[in-house]
């Protein structure tokens, strides 16, 4: 008990727990030494990290919009007449013209209820359930059976809605209020479309809905029958079931009769913009990385103690900060090896049997290293020399991002430096992790659980130390104090006897 009492002076007179907070910020500098090592550790992982997350944005770059087709290899279409056809191309479309006539358009298969049976939508009512079962042929030719559980008290509006939404069918229905008529038609257009009912409680269903059929097996009387599109494209002449179809990557889209041209080219900006954008990302990615290996590191900044913070101004924080943290990365061997690898990636020849003559490096289509040393290797593109290529051949400029191969030499550029960022970003998450590791998985994070260890212990001691003090200067105080008392005994002793 006695050792956690603490006196505070009053018979010395010292302001004990000053003078035990000065003591204490001697003894308290190694721990202030070991916080400032684990901050310094904690910068360090944090730059790493965003090294990665540099490097990634570059990767995903890549493969979004170099790597993929469909990103690199669009295509411009034109139809001269888009009131007869227009068309849109995937990126294995040839580049063509075709001349196309159209004859006739696809038109969709109807059905209209008898104009002599009028359905009465207030009184109708379904007085029992029943699956209705339908032999349901395609525009196109497929078929398939469709079957409809109509529940008992349908009323009309509900039997429309679910021939609606029955897959199988396929069919657009309505019921028209003036008239009394209902009017279903096919969704897929096509000339072989049909609707057989397929057994007589079907057959009777649908007299109620004032169509005709008398047995079973019978197709849907009122039948107006859909027709295909009849068209000739470069002399070549042709049907489909559809005003909507695809010729070698080109789809056209049947509008009416008519004659028209559709011109397919490759969509020259798309590509000069997708390689532009890598350019700028490529840049973008060696400067951060440059910067951060020549950032100035400043050894009388270190970390700011508690204490430190205490006396300062936010601003004069955030100044020294700025300088203490600089430098994390300065001189790194892994990001030295990465920008050296990144350089060899963009210029050395890519070889193989897809890359013709004038397409094996950046610099045959326009895409050189700037001259002025301190670029540290930026890219500089010649325009009009990068369009001119991708004109003249966009498939070997496609290849030379992008071939595949055994050797380096024979992969394309995207390719190797997607190999290059993938290993860099693994040796990183080696030294400095990511986020959704522990400490234990990554060098700097073992690191910091010895630290934390050290510092842990050293808070210990530090306490022991202080108690140590307290103790030591409550001994000397009540040595004082008990001093005290026996000078006033011996004064009271001494005085009370001269008094006598």
């Amino acid at each position: 008990m006695a050792s956690n009492m603490r006196i505070g002076g009053l018979a010395s007179g010292m302001d004990i727990d000053q003078i035990v907070k000065d003591l204490m910020k001697v003894e308290r500098m190694p721990l202030d030494k070991l916080k400032q090592k684990k901050q310094l550790l904690e910068w360090q992982r944090d730059d790493y990290r965003s090294m990665n997350t540099l490097l990634q944005g570059l990767d995903d770059y890549l493969f979004s919009n170099i790597t993929l087709q469909s990103s690199m290899f669009k295509k411009t279409v034109s139809s001269s007449n888009e009131s007869v056809v227009t068309a849109t191309a995937g990126s294995s479309a040839a580049n063509v013209a075709a001349a196309i006539q159209v004859n006739q358009v696809a038109t969709s298969a109807v059905w209209l209820s008898d104009a002599t049976k009028r359905v009465d939508k207030a009184s109708f009512s379904v007085d029992a359930d029943v699956t209705l079962t339908i032999n349901v042929t395609n525009g196109d030719g497929t078929t398939k059976q469709a079957a409809i559980t109509v529940k008992q008290g349908t009323t009309l509006d509900g039997v429309i809605a679910q021939l609606n939404s029955n897959l199988d069918l396929g069919v657009s229905a309505f019921y028209d209020e003036q008239t009394g008529r209902v009017s279903i038609m096919k969704k897929e257009m096509g000339a072989q479309a049909s609707l057989v009912l397929a057994d007589q409680a079907t057959v009777d269903f649908f007299a109620q809905l004032g169509f005709t059929n008398t047995a079973a097996g019978q197709e849907l009387t009122g039948k107006t029958a859909g027709k295909d599109a009849d068209i000739t494209i470069n002399g070549l002449r042709t049907t489909r079931s559809s005003n909507t179809f695809t010729i070698n990557g080109v789809t056209y889209t049947v509008k009416g009769t008519g004659t028209a041209t559709v011109s397919v080219e490759t969509d020259v900006d798309a590509m000069f913009n997708a390689i532009k954008g890598f350019v700028d990302k490529y840049n973008e990615v060696i400067a951060k990385i440059n910067a951060e290996l020549k950032e100035e590191r400043y050894r009388d900044y270190p970390p700011l103690t508690d204490e430190q913070k205490e006396a300062m101004t936010e601003k004069q924080i955030e100044l020294w900060e700025e300088k203490a943290r600089s430098g994390m990365l300065r001189g790194d061997s892994i990001l030295s090896s990465t920008l050296s690898q990144m350089r060899m990636n963009v210029y050395t020849k890519v070889e193989g049997a897809n890359i013709p003559s004038g397409f094996s490096q950046l610099a045959q289509i326009g895409i050189t290293t700037s001259s002025n040393y301190l670029d540290g290797g930026k890219l500089i593109i010649d325009e009009t020399k990068l369009r001119e290529k991708i004109k003249e051949n966009p498939d070997a400029v496609y290849q030379l991002f992008n071939q595949d191969g055994a050797t380096d030499a024979e992969k394309g550029i995207a390719r190797r430096l997607r190999d290059t960022i993938k290993a860099t970003i693994g040796k990183i998450e080696q030294k400095a992790g990511k986020t959704i590791w522990t400490n234990q998985q990554f060098a700097i994070g073992r690191d910091l659980i010895q630290i934390n260890d050290q510092i842990d212990r050293f808070q210990d001691r530090l306490k022991q130390i202080e108690d140590r003090y307290y103790r030591q200067f409550t001994a000397m105080e009540e040595a004082i104090q008990r001093a005290n008392q026996q000078s006033m005994y011996l004064m009271n002793a001494f005085g009370g006897g001269m008094q006598g």
